[in-house]
């Protein structure tokens, strides 16, 4: 028995729908991967929930900011970026460079003449003679704890082989090297001069870097100590208040003149979570201890570091080569901690290996996720492949491109 035309063309046309159907399916399927596989970045925002977050303290000064000492995220602040005078504040810079070059902090130095010239002409000296001899130690201890000009000085004499320009010009390099945009030196000591400027974000840089050192910690964390000499002991005192009113302070450093004002470099830490807090500018010396110390109990009050990328979870996934449909999962490494609060706006961003491997193991490396809060960047983690998966077969690569192809003609079909 025949079939009438009519019927055969019905059918005919059917198949034919279903065919498409299955192709358009296919090649939908595997564009939004097979076809974007030189590099594949995607982008999961998520917005912390909760309480909301009240704004920071009011500060008295030209500039502040808040920022983690564990990453350098810039938390908080106002005119962070503003080239200021930093008064004494940038003996963080001459500590740092100095530990950077390995100083030997047993070895004695004599104050040379210059030095003690300082003594009775500037308002911040610990009173050296010269002749004397102190330790590399003694030395950064006088220059950060009290601001001793004289001891400033001697170090920098010292370390830039008998030319305090020499040093200036060290320090700067150390600046440039750390990408700190807003500073620059061209005396040491810290008195006012054109040439002298740094910004709170940049001074929040030099003391996170100067933080890692054990020797600067402890030297900014010490209230009273004793100086030697061949003869004599000097006693001195940290000008840095909240080292006394603030349980947890570690530190670091103030800073004062009369073109600068009343600065203030604060570090504070308590558990897993550790601050600086820069005022710089304020008129009123005694409310920069108290203005510190309400943004670093702020830090602690609303903020909190958690895991951001959690390791064995799964943050992405590619396409195996030539198989339209298939995916593997891609697992994060190690664990990525970020600071954050209740009003953080948290992204992963995952980034795949522009060419894929024709065949990969289980574990191999395929990608990376990085994580950012509030558009900065807290950490990475690679991504590895939950299962491993073989070269495709001729079979799967002309498939493939069959689909590739039907799907292209459909498409030009369709556009007309």
């Amino acid at each position: 028995m025949q079939t009438p035309k009519g019927q055969q063309g019905l059918r005919f046309s059917k198949v034919a729908a279903a065919l498409v159907a299955l192709v358009l399916a296919l090649v939908l399927g595997a564009s939004g991967e097979d076809r974007a596989v030189g590099q594949e970045r995607s982008t999961a925002k998520q917005q912390a929930a909760g309480r909301s977050v009240p704004n920071p303290p009011t500060v008295e000064g030209q500039a502040w900011v808040l920022t983690d000492a564990d990453s350098g995220l810039y938390l908080a602040g106002d005119n962070p970026d503003e080239q200021l005078p930093p008064a004494a504040t940038i003996q963080i810079m001459t500590a740092l460079v100095a530990l950077e070059e390995g100083v030997d902090l047993d070895e004695e130095v004599t104050v040379p003449e210059e030095a003690e010239a300082y003594v009775g002409s500037t308002y911040s000296n610990v009173g050296l003679i010269a002749g004397e001899r102190l330790t590399v130690q003694d030395l950064l201890t006088a220059a950060l704890d009290p601001s001793g000009i004289d001891a400033i000085y001697t170090l920098a004499n010292h370390l830039g082989d008998g030319s305090v320009d020499e040093f200036a010009q060290k320090m700067n390099a150390e600046a440039s090297t750390m990408g700190l945009r807003n500073t620059h030196f061209d005396d040491p000591t810290g008195l006012d001069t054109p040439g002298n400027y740094s910004s709170a974000r940049d001074l929040a840089t030099m003391a996170r870097t100067a933080l890692g050192y054990s020797t600067f910690a402890e030297i900014v964390r010490t209230k009273d100590v004793t100086l030697n000499t061949q003869n004599r002991k000097i006693e001195v005192s940290n000008t840095n208040q909240i080292l006394t009113t603030y349980p947890k302070a570690t530190g670091v450093k103030t800073g004062f003149s009369p073109e600068a004002g009343a600065d203030i470099v604060a570090s504070a830490e308590d558990g897993d979570e550790s601050y600086i807090a820069v005022i710089l500018g304020a008129d009123d010396p005694d409310r920069r201890f108290r203005d510190a110390e309400a943004l670093l109990e702020y830090a602690f009050t609303y903020y909190e570091r958690r895991p951001l990328v959690v390791k064995n979870e799964v943050y992405g996934e590619v396409a195996p080569p030539y198989r339209p449909g298939e995916s593997v999962e891609l697992a994060a490494v190690e664990d990525v901690t970020g600071t954050v609060n209740a009003g953080s706006d948290v992204e992963r961003e995952v980034t795949t290996e522009e060419e894929l491997p024709p065949s990969a193991s289980a574990g191999q490396e395929l990608g990376e996720v990085e994580v950012l809060v509030d558009g900065q960047s807290v950490g990475r983690s690679p991504l590895v492949a939950q299962e491993g998966y073989e070269e495709a077969s001729l079979w799967d690569k002309a498939w493939y491109y069959a689909v590739e192809w039907v799907g292209d003609s459909i498409w030009r079909l369709v556009r007309g």
